[in-house]
């Protein structure tokens, strides 16, 4: 199950990377926030789930 989340987690840090990218090319400053966002909490649920942290 561990391994389900991490994996879920680095595709949610790739999408959020692609939203970032994706509005900076269509100057969205939303985009890009919200991009930015989603790597933050992807990489700190990553993290936690891998501590093994509730």
């Amino acid at each position: 199950m561990r391994y389900v989340l991490t994996v879920a987690a680095v595709l949610v840090v790739a999408l959020g990377v692609a939203g970032i990218v994706h509005g900076e090319a269509d100057d969205s400053p939303g985009l890009q926030l919200l991009g930015v966002v989603l790597v933050l909490g992807a990489v700190v649920f990553g993290i936690r789930n891998l501590r093994g942290g509730s």
